[in-house]
């Protein structure tokens, strides 16, 4: 099985979400015992997801509130003359 499989299950199960067809709760629990890849990766996840409902709920905010803000304020940014000058270009 592919790791980015069991990863976009992963991703699935941390979000409350039934699994992709042909994955279960213990082949998921089967590959991350054999794979410390995506023990890993899981670990992150789990933190990561931790941080964004715990920053959502701090100010007060639905969870997603956070990003979309964030989202916003990029997009602001990235539309402000000159916002792109030299920044990821390569000389050439």
């Amino acid at each position: 099985m592919l790791c980015s499989r069991i990863r976009t299950a992963l991703s699935a199960r941390l979000d409350g979400e039934e699994p992709p067809p042909g994955h279960t709760a213990r082949g998921l629990d089967g590959h991350l015992a054999a794979c410390a890849d995506c023990r890993d990766w899981e670990a992150r996840a789990r933190r990561l997801a931790a941080l964004t409902v715990g920053r959502a709920s701090a100010d007060g905010r639905e969870p997603g509130a956070s990003a979309d803000a964030l989202l916003a304020r990029l997009r602001a940014v990235s539309a402000l003359p000159g916002a792109g000058d030299g920044v990821g270009e390569q000389a050439g």
